[in-house]
């Protein structure tokens, strides 16, 4: 998953970049709301982590602009502002959860995946061709044998199974399970692609994701 931070504190920006990466995220900064909303416009994010107070542009601008061109994708605003009133407005600007600093990660992390489940339909579980990904316990079991994976592998894997029936080529993939600016030599995936099969295989799960030549990989609807 891709989440875009708009956030002008480098200190709590790296920390957020460095906790979220670890969780298989593959993250975006911004530090100022007018290069902010142009990320977000521009690019294909999954959720948005946005401060209130950003020179610029505000946070609550940024997310009234993002909303008007994209009205699905999640928008968790992040900000010392904590009364009621600002909790009300920054909900009624379009953002769709709340944190107020300081914060837990542990907490942010979790509103993180409410939001993710909630706008990929609510269903904590991804299935196909035996292979069943528990997002909420962050388990992949094939067959209900448990296969362990690393944290690209379970992103990789998260990745092709949200978009199963849906080819997905390679820059498809460096953007949302690798850095936006990871180098543009995608061999890498099939490298990881290589991997998972392996670990698929050796539990009964074969043959679960198919080569597209010359384009990139697909989960089948089966």
């Amino acid at each position: 998953m891709r989440v875009l931070i708009i956030e002008d504190e480098p200190g709590i920006a790296n920390f957020l970049k460095e906790g979220l990466e670890e969780e298989c995220f593959a993250v975006d900064v911004a530090n100022n709301g007018r290069e902010g909303l142009s990320m977000a416009l521009s690019n294909d994010y999954d959720l948005l982590v946005v401060d209130w107070l950003l020179p610029g542009l505000s946070g609550v601008e940024v997310c009234r602009q993002f909303r008007k061109e994209c009205p699905q994708v999640p928008v968790i605003f992040l900000t010392a502002k904590d009364t009621l009133d600002d909790v009300i407005f920054g909900l009624e600007s379009g953002a769709s959860d709340y944190i107020k600093k300081p914060f837990a990660f542990e907490g942010l992390l979790a509103r993180i995946r409410v939001q993710l489940r909630t706008s990929f339909s609510g269903n904590p579980l991804l299935q196909a061709g035996g292979v069943e990904m528990n997002l909420a316990a962050h388990r992949v079991t094939c067959n209900g044998k448990d296969v362990l994976l690393t944290p690209k592998e379970f992103a990789l894997l998260e990745y092709l199974l949200r978009n199963r029936g849906i080819v997905c080529t390679r820059s498809r993939i460096i953007e949302h399970v690798w850095d936006i600016h990871f180098d543009a030599d995608t061999s890498v995936i099939d490298v990881y692609v290589n991997f998972l099969r392996k670990k698929l295989d050796v539990s009964g799960c074969t043959d679960l994701i198919e080569t597209v030549r010359g384009v990139g990989y697909v989960i089948r609807e089966k």
